[in-house]
């Protein structure tokens, strides 16, 4: 079961990191897993790479070094600073919470209406689950560092404003 860096065959995998399609031609991470529906069959996930060093760092870095990657330097320091800071792969965009009935996984409070929080997810059988939500607040004590900007910035469902970038910095510093 090796992992594979490849130029995609065709244009309908979609990323399983960010859910954009990856074009034809594009090289992509292929993560080859046991299938959890057959016993004697792999299954691949595909991402772009950018999105598995985000998501997937340990499995990435395993076929990284000289694949042709054409940012390999930029996405080893994505990779190392996400080994180092294990729950920051869970990260999965920034949103205005909808009601005030989440709770934080970090502090156990409810994370107020209209504030700003980090959706998670975790990477169990072959897929990401929603795995709850952190205040900007919570990011220090969750994460172990406030460097997840970029990391919000790449999975962001709808464009921010320079107005929210602002105010999401501000609460991150």
């Amino acid at each position: 079961m090796a992992h594979t860096i490849e130029p995609a065959s065709s244009g309908r995998a979609k990323c399983r990191g960010c859910g954009q399609v990856i074009a034809k031609g594009e090289l992509r991470f292929g993560e080859r897993l046991p299938n959890p529906f057959s016993d004697d069959s792999d299954m691949t996930l595909w991402f772009h790479p950018q999105c598995a060093a985000y998501k997937r760092p340990e499995s990435l870095a395993e076929v990284l070094e000289g694949s042709g990657v054409d940012d390999e330097a930029a996405l080893t320091v994505i990779i190392d600073f996400g080994i180092q800071h294990r729950r920051t792969p869970r990260i999965n965009g920034i949103r205005r919470s909808p009601s005030a009935r989440a709770l934080c996984r970090s502090c156990k409070e409810p994370i107020v209406k209209d504030d700003w929080r980090i959706p998670l997810v975790i990477f169990d059988d072959g897929m990401f689950n929603a795995s709850g939500y952190t205040h900007l607040s919570c990011v220090l004590e969750f994460f172990e560092t406030r460097d997840i900007l970029e990391r919000i910035r790449h999975f962001e469902t709808e464009p921010l404003s320079d107005e929210d970038l602002a105010e999401i910095s501000d609460q991150l510093n």
